[in-house]
């Protein structure tokens, strides 16, 4: 998968290089990250990116051109989905990411920086994305959260891939406890039917867990879940 970041500050992206498996995929040419930064397509000699509102008010506003320049200048590829990070767009969830990773060959990142962008960098995005109802100065965490999430589900970054399977939110329950060795740790042990070697009651037992942790600590994504099993 190609994952192209448009930023003005595309150093902080530099870490999820040699992130774990999120690192070895990018060096094993599971995914590649191409960093393209709005100044150098700024056309002034100041290379501005920014400037002052329409209409008055506090801060500076990321100007169209040197953003609409850098896009324009990247690859595409048949299959490709922009993606814009903004606190105003659809939350983001574990389907999501599934959805992108298998339906696309590359993602391309618009990232925010200042009190915001021009409007008109809206029209570039097929998507807007929110990782929460908080806002960052600039959309880069929320661009490598994304990469993070999508790189793990590409064949061959995990290596047990039946792993991603049960894990939380791919199927609304959240996942199970883990245990391992040793079997007693400052007065807490293992649960016995985990020691038993009954798969079945294992499986039971992980399945009820899932639910009941996901009532207690997830009543919103419970009340999904039981409305799916109604039908």
């Amino acid at each position: 998968m190609r994952l192209d970041v448009v930023s003005l500050a595309p150093e902080a992206f530099a870490p999820l290089l040699g992130l774990g498996v999120i690192g070895r995929a990018f060096k094993g040419g599971i995914a590649e990250l191409h960093l393209h930064n709005p100044r150098d397509y700024a056309t002034d000699k100041y290379k501005k990116v920014d400037d002052i509102p329409y209409g008055g008010g506090a801060g500076m506003v990321l100007k169209p051109e040197p953003v609409f320049a850098a896009v324009e200048a990247i690859p595409v590829l048949p299959r490709r989905r922009v993606l814009l990070m903004s606190p105003q767009g659809q939350p983001l969830k574990q389907a999501d990411l599934r959805r992108w990773a298998a339906d696309y060959d590359q993602l391309l990142f618009l990232c925010g920086h200042y009190e915001g962008f021009d409007e008109r960098i809206r029209s570039l995005a097929d998507e807007e994305v929110s990782i929460g109802d908080f806002v960052l100065t600039g959309g880069e965490l929320p661009a490598a959260t994304i990469i993070n999430g999508v790189v793990r589900l590409l064949p061959g970054t995990v290596g047990t891939e039946s792993c991603l399977e049960d894990e939380s939110h791919s199927a609304l329950l959240l996942e199970h406890p883990h245990y391992t060795r040793p079997a007693a740790f400052c007065g807490m042990e293992v649960p016995a039917v985990l020691r038993s070697g009954d798969h079945g009651a294992i499986a039971r037992w992980r399945h009820d867990q899932q639910v009941e942790r996901t009532r207690d600590r997830r009543p919103d994504l419970y009340a999904l879940w039981e409305q799916q099993q109604e039908h």
